[in-house]
């Protein structure tokens, strides 16, 4: 959840949408994202909307303890009902991010789907996920989380290397999330996810593997890999301009990528998007398909972003700020805008060329059609096309921004 929010048109009190956010709404399908803005540390790379303790201290008093947060929550999936009106679509997804959000009880998370559940209801083969932070769960909690119907999981294992998790600033102890992936198991989880992050000052081609090798021998059925992206105004930033650290290089990242695609591969994963890999159909994250795809979602929390019909909006960045609104009967959302046809023509190109099926040809234009068969200014081969689709081939995905310029024209 970036810590930035665009500009965009004010969002009214009452946090109503234009009537045509809502035509064809059946035929799209409906997730929710809840956000938990609470960490105990500061990760050094971090730039997500996220609070630790010392941060909020007297910055939102009593609204924004993590205390009453899940209630917060409850309110807003509330407002969600009302602003939808009689929208039949039951919940196809929920995904809880953070921040942390197994800071909050267990039974917090669990209240927090069941009011989906009450106001919604939630579809038969709903998929229900939430972070977690390996050092912030037990089997105990785990078990809890299941109960209350959650399937899906993710825990932030980022590296196997001790010293690798030292430059990010992660506190969990190497060894932790694979242990964590078996305790989700027995608790009955489904489907497990580890995040990995490549390209971390220090981090060598064999400290990838090994942490590569770690996350495939916990045994979960999704891994997602990211490269480190060193944004301004972090602690990770100051380091390496002060020269602490190394700053690594693009080549490095495209290095990593390709080992983690042969490493996984080899270990039966099937990239279908271009950080995620899944042994299955079945264990793709659903909810990151909704985004991909365009389709409809609304986010619950400080900073949260909501998409319903091709109207955007976003919510007030401060938990203290975010209860005050609700607790006066306000919507928390800061802004929005109403995307025109062609923003969400260029928008589905950027994001379904991503994925393993590709993006459609014919919502290209003659120039772009005409480059989605042709070689990219920028690489000797970086897609393929097949049948009515342009896939990505990995060189593709290592250059999916100059792709997009290719094709949107």
């Amino acid at each position: 959840m970036p810590s930035v929010l665009p500009d965009g048109e004010p969002m009214p009190d009452d946090g109503a949408l234009p009537p045509r956010a809502l035509e064809g709404a059946g035929e799209r399908p409906l997730g929710f994202y809840l956000h938990v803005p609470y960490c105990a540390t500061r990760c050094g790379y971090c730039d997500f909307n996220t609070y630790t303790a010392s941060e909020l201290r007297g910055t939102g008093g009593v609204l924004a303890s993590r205390d009453n947060y899940a209630e917060q929550v409850v309110e807003e999936i509330r407002l969600a009902r009302k602003v939808l009106g009689d929208d039949p679509r039951p919940v196809r997804t929920v995904f809880v991010g953070g921040g942390t959000p197994t800071l909050l009880a267990a039974g917090d998370l669990v209240r927090m789907l069941g009011a989906i559940r009450d106001e919604f209801g939630l579809a038969d083969d709903a998929e229900v996920t939430t972070e977690a932070n390996p050092e912030s769960v037990d089997p105990a909690y785990l078990g809890e989380l299941r109960e209350g119907g959650f399937n899906r999981i993710s825990f932030g294992m980022q590296s196997a290397r001790q010293h690798v998790l030292k430059v990010l600033d992660r506190t969990h102890t190497p060894g932790r999330p694979e242990a964590c992936v078996g305790e989700a198991r027995a608790a009955g989880f489904e489907h497990v996810n580890l995040d990995l992050i490549y390209g971390t000052p220090g981090e060598s081609d064999d400290d990838w593997r090994a942490s590569l090798e770690a996350a495939i021998g916990a045994g979960p059925d999704h891994v997602s890999a990211y490269a480190l992206i060193v944004e301004e105004g972090t602690q990770l930033a100051r380091r390496i301009r002060r020269g602490e650290v190394p700053m690594t290089d693009d080549d490095v990242h495209a290095d990593r990528y390709l080992i983690a695609d042969s490493v996984l591969a080899e270990a039966g994963f099937e990239w279908y998007e271009v950080s995620n890999w899944a042994t299955s159909e079945a264990g793709r994250c659903f909810h990151n398909e909704l985004y991909w795809r365009g389709a409809d979602w609304w986010g619950a929390g400080p900073g949260a972003h909501s998409h319903v019909g091709g109207v955007r909006w976003w919510n007030v960045k401060h938990p203290g700020a975010y209860a005050a609104a609700l607790a006066a009967g306000r919507s928390p959302g800061a802004g929005r805008e109403i995307l025109a046809d062609e923003d969400r023509r260029v928008e589905r190109i950027l994001l379904e060329l991503r994925l393993r099926e590709g993006v459609e040809l014919s919502i290209l234009k003659p120039a772009g059609l005409a480059a989605a068969g042709a070689p990219c200014r920028t690489a000797p081969r970086p897609r393929v096309v097949r049948g009515g689709a342009g896939r990505p081939d990995p060189a593709g995905r290592l250059l999916a921004d100059a792709v997009v310029r290719d094709l949107v024209d």
